[in-house]
């Protein structure tokens, strides 16, 4: 990518071109999936980021070969349709019990001298009450829809694909923006002094899960729902 260019796109297209620079974004605190619309420049600006001091660092980062397996832009959309699910949604479903769990049991034991810590429970419940609809309705409706377009060009398809995205994308701002809060309020997942092992297991599962969670919804936000709203216009 040449530095005009990469001014000229949005943070989710840069990492959509090349998913390595999602460490950089990482790295300055800048959203990449919920907020991946927005435009490097402005990206830079918000967060008050040196613009070519980043671009340095995608620049050198994009001149390494590139994984064709992480090249997840050239990928059709039913395969990723199915990566996402086999990878991300497999991720999700196992992880959402153990951390209803770990949050729950550190808020009974810890609550008292740290009170953040029934915020966090409480968000992780909406969390979770979210995404088990949320994956439900991606698995038998929105992908069953895409694989559909693909095979008969249905015209039905199409109506489903573009009013099950328009919904979706709302769901991926309130679980990245609850992901975010816990972020926030743990200042990035620090332990306190008195914090037990289960205190650590909950702090570093939730911090595991945001990181899957920004790469799943980048993997949707920034390249399979255009590939799907291509298909169904």
């Amino acid at each position: 990518m040449e530095q005009l260019q990469l001014q000229n796109l949005s943070v989710g297209e840069i990492v959509a071109n090349d998913f390595r620079t999602s460490s950089v974004f990482k790295k300055a605190g800048i959203d990449f999936c919920c907020g991946g619309k927005q435009s490097f420049s402005d990206a830079c600006t918000e967060n008050n980021i040196s613009a070519a001091e980043l671009e340095n660092e995608i620049l050198k980062i994009t001149e390494e070969p590139v994984n064709e397996f992480m090249n997840f832009k050239n990928w059709d959309p039913v395969f990723l349709s199915d990566y996402i699910m086999n990878t991300h949604h497999k991720f999700v479903l196992k992880n959402l019990p153990e951390l209803i769990f770990y949050t729950q049991k550190i808020a009974s034991v810890h609550g008292d001298h740290h009170p953040e810590l029934w915020e966090i429970a409480g968000l992780f419940e909406k969390i979770n009450a979210e995404l088990l609809q949320h994956l439900k309705n991606e698995e038998e409706v929105l992908f069953p829809a895409i694989k559909e377009v693909v095979n008969t060009n249905s015209e039905t398809a199409k109506k489903t694909i573009v009013s099950e995205i328009a919904r979706m994308e709302g769901e991926h701002e309130f679980a990245g923006g609850a992901m975010d809060e816990i972020n926030r309020v743990t200042k990035g997942y620090k332990v306190p002094e008195d914090g037990c092992n289960t205190y650590r297991v909950a702090f570093k599962l939730l911090e595991q899960f945001e990181d899957d969670l920004h790469t799943h919804v980048h993997l949707e936000n920034n390249i399979l729902f255009p590939k799907a709203l291509e298909l169904a216009n």
